[in-house]
């Protein structure tokens, strides 16, 4: 099994960046900065990126490192369809997400996303699952924790952001392009709504 390179280079960059954040030893510190060098050396070639750049972006996040926290919201109509965007970023279909903003709780950042998204009024009706997925190619230079929660919105006109293209009612079965790991999800939260019912 061959090793994928953004994953790899998330781990060092990682480790490199904890250690530098809790080493008092100079010798260690100098390891970690060495670490820290030949991961912005790796995303820099992987990623078509000058090395100052890279370092930039990394430079911007301080303390520990851990993986980002996204919430996402799956929302069903009365023939069990999932409401999905058709994204303007990638051109795939998936499930209303974002990160989660400093001072938020992931529930504060679904309701907040599908009122940006979609332009409408969103109750969290519960808790689907908690899914991480690692760096890699298939998904990008840092790993993710997907919170998954079903809601239900009020009746209401969509209206579209920037950010999407599209917006409906889908059958999971018969989306083509899916989000990262969109389809795992939906397909979670699908079980869970219905459950419920």
């Amino acid at each position: 099994m061959g090793i994928d390179l953004l994953a790899l280079l998330d781990e060092l960059q990682a480790i490199a960046r904890n250690g530098l954040t809790y080493s008092e030893n100079p010798y260690d510190r100098e390891r970690y900065e060495r670490l820290l060098d030949l991961a912005i050396r790796g995303y820099g070639e992987a990623l078509s990126m000058p090395p100052e750049v890279v370092r930039a972006r990394l430079g911007g996040e301080l303390g520990y490192v851990t993986a980002k926290v996204g919430a996402d919201g799956a929302i069903f109509d009365d023939e069990d369809r999932v409401l999905l965007v058709h994204r303007a970023d990638d051109d795939t279909w998936g499930l209303v997400s974002g990160w989660v903003d400093a001072g938020e709780t992931p529930a504060d950042t679904v309701v907040r996303e599908i009122a940006e998204e979609v332009g409408l009024d969103a109750t969290v009706l519960g808790l689907v699952d908690v899914i991480g997925r690692p760096a890699g190619s298939g998904y990008g230079p840092h790993g993710a924790v997907a919170v998954v929660y079903r809601c239900a919105v009020a009746p209401g006109e969509m209206t579209l952001s920037h950010e999407v293209r599209d917006a409906r009612y889908r059958v999971i079965d018969e989306v083509e392009h899916w989000h990262h790991n969109h389809e795992r999800l939906a397909r979670v939260a699908l079980a869970a709504h219905l459950a419920a019912k």
